[in-house]
């Protein structure tokens, strides 16, 4: 008897500690600039220069501006000519810092040598890796996805590949001056399994060992890795919902993250995306993945997205469902 008491008061000492720490550490998230504070200076110490793919809109745009306004020159990246020129120059006439634009498309193969030569000589400090897609808009199941064999090319081009050809062209530098940071953008949706998204979410699993390997293997070279795994964001990926305590703007979510880069290899980037997250985890996974819940997401995308009006290029884009959005 006096055994089990043992056990049981050791068990309730160990939950309480455990809690306990998970309450300092949310603590800690509450106060950023006391925790976690950056010096005046500290993006323009890391490098001249800062690295943005898929800069054209959303959380990518917002991060090239947030970076521009702290002093540094940026690089946009994306397919799209006419929407990175026009970012360029809001830009360049908010901030006056100088803007290069490198179009291409990173669904494809073989863009890594034109990207290497436009990046080369470049003091590169920060590396911000924005560019996703998702391989259908209205949440479906694996094989109902439209052109299967060629969304997996594109999606693992996209999300899994980028990522590393883009570390392997800017690391070697940022290892050379002993000092660099890179953000990699995953998503919440890679904290458990999430039928309907289940490729989309399994390549932002991949972003967040990659980077957390990353942190681990070059922290001691100076150099922050760090996953950034939002939830809901008011971009184009999520059909521009309307903002609220957990849908942020770009620009309110970008602002917040950044407050969070020495909180650790991997972050929501909010208060209210880190308590989302949380709960989230505290939900069994038969809940999460049962039929139910599939169906009650489908249709709750489907009906968000026929309630409002979609621009002609979307509805294009929408009869494939096959977004390729590179945000």
């Amino acid at each position: 008897m006096d055994l089990m008491e043992l056990f049981f008061t050791s068990l309730g000492a160990a939950v309480v500690v455990y809690y306990g720490v998970k309450l300092l550490l949310f603590s800690k998230m509450l106060y950023p600039k006391k925790w976690f504070p950056l010096p005046k200076c500290f993006f323009t110490f890391m490098g001249e220069w800062a690295v943005v793919t898929g800069a054209s809109e959303g959380i990518g745009r917002a991060y090239a501006f947030a970076l521009a306004e702290q002093g540094m020159n940026v690089v946009i990246m994306s397919r799209t000519k006419v929407t990175l020129d026009q970012v360029a120059k809001d830009i360049r006439d908010a901030t006056g810092q100088t803007v290069k634009v490198v179009v291409t498309d990173f669904t494809k193969e073989n863009v890594f040598s034109e990207v290497e030569d436009q990046l080369k000589d470049l003091n590169i400090g920060v590396l911000v890796n924005n560019v996703g897609m998702l391989p259908s808009f209205i949440p479906c199941k694996f094989l109902e996805s439209t052109e299967l064999d060629q969304t997996i090319t594109r999606m693992i081009n996209c999300n899994v590949k980028t990522i590393v050809r883009m570390c392997k062209i800017i690391l070697p530098g940022m290892v050379n001056r002993g000092k660099g940071v890179i953000v990699n953008i995953s998503s919440g949706i890679a904290s458990f399994p999430c039928p309907l998204y289940s490729l989309y979410s399994a390549s932002k699993v991949f972003v967040e060992r990659f980077s957390q390997g990353l942190q681990a293997e070059y922290k001691d070279k100076g150099i922050i890795v760090q996953a950034v795994a939002p939830f809901g964001v008011s971009t184009r990926m999520a059909g521009f919902q309307p903002t609220n305590m957990l849908t942020l703007s770009p620009e309110d979510f970008v602002k917040s993250s950044l407050q969070y880069l020495r909180a650790g290899d991997k972050i929501h980037g909010s208060i209210c995306h880190t308590v989302l997250g949380w709960l989230l985890q505290c939900i069994p996974l038969k809940i999460l993945c049962a039929d139910s819940m599939q169906n009650g997401l489908h249709d709750y995308v489907k009906n968000k997205l026929q309630s409002k009006y979609t621009p002609p290029h979307e509805v294009q884009v929408l009869k494939v469902q096959h977004i390729n959005n590179l945000e």
